[in-house]
Parts: structure tokens; C-alpha cells; sequence
């Protein structure tokens, strides 16, 4: 029988306007550069997602807006994208962030929550119904982690595999958020932060990669011990560690997946894009090997660093399988 709910991602988190500034080189403390400005919709949870959206599954994004110039442009933007928009409406002004990117693609941000800091475990609460028809319910933490945890609990209660991207790498994440979680993205800086916290161990996300698959494995059961955890690491690819039992289709309980080639000129939102297709593909079609779903995400996400800007950057189903026929 085939499930009436199959494609459906529910993404609970934020929505920025983005500020970018392109220069040369990030600028150090103290210093002052001349670079490039533009703007653009942005927000960890708008741009995931987006990605959701455009990689082909129904998406539903719980957020909250200001009632301002942002908050407009992000309803614009969620219905030119077909995605189910559930705003709860804000005093506070719409998140911003402030992003500024090198020649390399490289990024520095900085973000002002605003309205997001509003999103609230009630409101979560008035959209169980959405929760609970999704396949995959994918949040972040730039909105509170009592939020993210009311959607996980919900999510589980309907029997939704459950996402957590532990971004921003200074969040705090529950006891109870991590139990709810099923499969974790972090990046190399969100691992190791939330490593030291979780566990003190101490590691250097510059040379989390070169670590062998028996370490690096050991750190993750550490980190999830009931859980799967899909390290990102730029360049590097990813790494994916599963709990003994539970390989999801998998034939290893831990491997790598090398980075997509590709030409990247910025790379702000793609560690969004990688969370957004995962959902998107998880949804679809659950039942493949999660191999399939990282390489299917990593694919996506190496092409949204081919252009410019976070949620404006992500590509469609049709886009990436042109670019990456194979």
C-alpha cells in the first residue's frame, strides 16, 4: 500500500533576511575592507526548507515572522515555492543576519534572532495535525530548543523520523531534544561543541577529518549512542556513523562519502541545502539505503555552493540530476 503521506517534510525553525557582503579575504578584528552588498531570504529553517521544497517533497515550514517588510517577503517567498507556510506573528521584527563571504566561497555570520526568538512550544502545539502527517520533521536551533523539542515529540508520537541539525554551533541542545533525535547533521565546528559539551571531550574540527573511521565513529556513538550521526566536513565530504542494530538499510555501520566535484563561489546555506534534500529524500522514499539519501544530499548541497546566496542558491530536482546525471 502506498503511504498517502509519502513526500512530506515539516520544517520547524527560522527565517533571516540576509545581509552579504562579498570581499577578497574576511575581514580580521579591528579591520575595515570595501566589498560588494546584496540581500537576500535567508534563515537556517527557510533555507532548509526550501531545499526540501525544490528537491521535490511537500514542505511544510513552522516559523515565526514579524509583521514588517521581512516577514511579507518571506510569505511571498514560501508561496512562490509552494511551500505550506504556519507564521505565528510577531511584535518583534523579522530575524536578520549579517553574512560576509571571501573569494573562496568562505562565509562569517552573525545572526539576529528577532522574531524567531518568539517561536513558542504552544504554537508548535496548534500545528500537531501538520507534525503528524509528515515523514520527516527536520528543525535547527535558531529558534528555542523548547520549540524544537515539542515538534520532535509530536513527530515521534505519529511515528516521523526525526532530524536535528545542531546549528548554530553554540546552541544548547536539551537532554530531552537529543532523545527525540534520530539522525544528527552536524558540521566539523557544531560536532566538536557539541562533543565538548556533551562529553568534554576536546578535538579540533580543522583536523576532524583525518581522523580514522574507528575514531571518528567511537566520537559519534559517543555524542548519539541510539542514534545515526552524519558529520559534514566541507570539502572532505561527510561521515556517516549509525547505532549497532539500526544501519537503516545501510551495509556498514560507519563510511564516508567523498564531497560532489563542483566549483563553488559561496558556500553560505550549503550545510542547509545538505539538511533540506536528506529530509526531502528521506520522505520520498524511506525505504532505500540511507547511503543513497547522503549522496543524493551531497550532490545538492555541492551544487547550491555553484551560486550565490543561501535559500536563492538552492537548486531543483531537475537541476541536480541534469548537473549530476549519474
Amino acid at each position: 500500500m502506498t503511504d498517502p503521506h509519502n513526500g512530506h517534510v515539516v520544517v520547524v525553525g527560522s527565517f533571516n533576511v540576509d545581509h552579504v557582503w562579498a570581499l577578497p579575504v574576511l575581514p580580521r578584528p579591528g579591520e575595515t575592507l570595501a566589498g560588494s552588498y546584496h540581500t537576500g531570504p535567508g534563515g537556517k529553517g527557510f533555507n532548509q526548507a526550501t531545499a526540501a521544497a525544490r528537491a521535490g517533497a511537500r514542505t511544510a515550514f513552522v516559523c515565526a515572522l514579524g509583521d514588517d517588510a521581512g516577514g511579507q517577503w518571506a510569505r511571498a517567498l514560501a508561496s512562490a515555492d509552494g511551500i505550506d507556510l504556519r507564521d505565528l506573528r510577531s511584535d518583534a521584527p523579522t530575524g536578520t543576519a549579517g553574512i560576509y563571504v571571501d573569494a573562496d566561497g568562505r562565509n562569517s555570520i552573525v545572526i539576529g534572532p528577532g522574531a524567531n526568538a518568539e517561536l513558542s512550544s504552544a504554537f508548535i502545539d496548534e500545528h500537531r495535525a501538520a507534525i503528524g502527517a509528515a515523514n520527516v520533521v527536520l528543525t535547527q536551533l535558531e529558534t528555542p530548543v523548547e520549540s524544537a523539542a515539542a515538534a520532535f515529540a509530536l513527530a515521534r508520537a505519529a511515528g516521523a523520523l526525526t532530524l536535528l541539525n545542531p546549528a548554530p554551533a553554540d546552541a544548547v541542545v536539551s537532554a530531552q531534544l537529543w532523545a527525540l533525535s534520530d539522525a544528527i547533521t552536524p558540521n566539523e565546528t557544531e560536532f566538536c561543541a557539541q562533543l565538548r559539551r556533551q562529553t568534554g571531550t576536546e578535538l579540533d574540527p580543522d583536523t576532524l577529518a583525518a581522523l580514522d573511521d574507528a575514531q571518528l565513529h567511537a566520537h559519534c556513538r559517543a555524542l548519539l549512542p541510539h542514534g545515526s550521526v552524519i558529520v559534514t566536513l566541507g570539502k572532505s565530504g561527510c561521515f556517516v556513523s549509525h547505532a549497532d542494530g539500526a544501519l537503516r538499510g545501510d551495509a556498514q555501520a560507519c563510511y564516508r562519502v567523498a564531497a560532489a566535484a563542483v566549483r563553488a563561489v559561496d558556500t553560505t546555506g550549503a550545510g542547509d541545502a545538505f539538511n533540506g534534500a536528506l529530509a526531502a529524500s528521506l520522505a520520498r522514499a524511506g525505504e532505500r539505503p540511507f547511503g543513497e539519501h547522503i549522496a543524493y544530499a551531497n550532490r545538492y548541497a555541492g551544487l547550491s555552493t555553484e551560486r550565490a546566496g543561501a535559500a536563492a542558491a538552492m537548486p531543483n530536482d531537475a537541476d541536480l540530476r541534469a548537473r549530476f546525471p549519474s
